[in-house]
């Protein structure tokens, strides 16, 4: 992109800016925070019809949102994106993330917007990402993240007044078939094996388990928090070529507990299952140093499985 095509571009969006209010604003947060962090294709045409706007400018203004989910105590800085997807039914669904830090913990270990996003997406059942949307630019992590995508030559990045293709962000990437890897995160490869069988696992964190992305190390992984009063949200684990851009299951399921706008504390928090693949286990300490972040929480519950082939 040229520096003159550049201030086109911008200039042509701060031309048809729309924003919502504060009350306008905090309407879709709580009808978001209700739907657990996504906005069906009905809800998209609903509002676009009545601000009288396109889908990309609701998609931009649903940014300052998805900020509202952000839990930053360290930074302050509370980062939204949102992954524009669709479903197995050809739906166009707006999937919303927020950065999620940890007080107590290494940097090493927070949720960046990107990430819960595409993770909200990829557990809600998005087969396609079409544009992710970010209130700032995304720094070097997350792209190295989005790398992984099925999609990641073809969707669009829109910043608050910019658009991008993930290519012109990272040139020259290192990706998954740079380690041999033929799969991509939403492009996994065919899953052969199932867990033994256990009767004190919730069949559900099983089954999960065994859809994450995990082609560098096998561990087949998920974790499930179940609350006292919200039901239970769950997590999977997403590795990345790269491997420190990966995404722990236990992240992966808090991001989802704060996209229904609950908190990570005693009163909400009834239980935490984590679920490995016996002999390469590699989650553990990670999730419990994470846990250690909070106070009075409930022990962790872990197991270890081994797999069975099923042909």
């Amino acid at each position: 992109m040229t520096a003159s095509t550049s201030s086109v571009l911008k200039d042509s969006l701060n031309k048809t800016t729309f924003s919502f209010d504060e009350s306008q604003r905090t309407a879709l947060f709580n009808q978001v925070k209700t739907q657990h962090g996504l906005l069906f294709a009905a809800d998209i045409k609903a509002l676009c019809a009545q601000y009288t706007i396109t889908h990309d400018e609701l998609l931009r203004a649903c940014l300052p949102v998805a900020s509202l989910f952000a839990v930053a105590p360290i930074s302050h800085f509370l980062v939204g994106a949102v992954v524009v997807g669709i479903d197995c039914d050809d739906a166009i669904n707006f999937y919303f993330g927020a950065n999620v830090e940890f007080a107590k913990q290494p940097l090493s270990l927070v949720v960046h917007a990107e990430q819960s996003a595409i993770n909200n997406a990829w557990l809600k059942g998005a087969q396609t990402i079409v544009q992710i949307a970010i209130s700032d630019a995304p720094c070097g992590y997350c792209r190295q993240f989005m790398n992984e995508l099925a999609d990641a030559e073809k969707f669009d990045i829109l910043l608050p007044d910019q658009q991008f293709k993930l290519n012109q962000l990272l040139p020259h990437a290192f990706g998954p078939k740079d380690l041999g890897n033929n799969y991509s995160l939403f492009n996994p490869a065919p899953q052969t094996q199932i867990f033994e069988a256990n009767t004190d696992i919730d069949t559900a964190l099983t089954k999960l388990a065994l859809t994450a992305y995990v082609p560098y190390t096998a561990n087949y992984c998920a974790v499930k928090i179940t609350t006292f009063d919200n039901g239970c949200f769950y997590g999977c684990y997403a590795e990345n070529a790269a491997y420190s851009p990966s995404l722990a299951p236990l992240q992966s399921a808090i991001s989802q507990l704060h996209l229904a706008g609950l908190s990570m504390n005693d009163t909400t928090v009834k239980s935490i299952e984590l679920l490995q693949t016996k002999g390469v286990e590699n989650q553990l300490h990670v999730s419990e140093s994470v846990l250690a972040n909070y106070s009075n929480l409930p022990a962790l519950i872990a197991y270890s499985l081994a797999l069975i082939k099923t042909c």
